[in-house]
């Protein structure tokens, strides 16, 4: 695994998982900001929306953006599941990704008393689409898709 990768991870560990709060100033009107530093790396997640959200993340070396990702995710079923539930679920299952796989991209199950955190992907870091989902007593309850990769000049 090669140095942005394990940024990427080490960022989002730290911030959304790590339970960071939002800048109080963001970066556009009624964004929510969590940001991540460490020497030439840089990471923002701005997103917007609560129950129905979008939003990117992006890091950079040095000034230069090298890497984004795009998202909206959504409650399917709000008499399955709440977004403050569906945020429970999230963060088990990605800190589990995370920490004991060592990746953030797909391919992952794990199980939580709210429900089944499904993620699967194509591509790698450099360039993927995916899609995560919760599964509430069998029964689809949110639903998230992203994608992104590498930037290049």
């Amino acid at each position: 695994m090669g140095e942005l990768e394990k940024v990427i991870i080490e960022a989002k560990r730290a911030a959304y998982i790590g339970g960071a709060t939002a800048s109080p100033a963001p970066s556009r009107m009624g964004a929510q900001d969590i940001s991540w530093r460490r020497g030439d790396w840089f990471y923002l997640d701005s997103y917007f929306g609560g129950t129905d959200f979008s939003g990117q993340e992006v890091v950079w070396r040095r000034g230069e953006p090298v890497w984004a990702m795009s998202y909206f995710g959504y409650i399917i079923h709000d008499d399955r599941i709440d977004a403050p539930r569906a945020g429970v679920v999230i963060k088990h299952a990605l800190g589990r990704l995370y920490a004991e796989e060592g990746r953030f991209l797909g391919g992952f199950t794990c199980a939580h008393d709210h429900g089944v955190y499904i993620d699967e992907n194509e591509g790698d870091f450099t360039r993927f689409t995916g899609r995560e989902r919760i599964e509430v007593g069998g029964v689809e309850a949110y639903n998230l898709v992203y994608h992104g990769g590498l930037i290049r000049p």
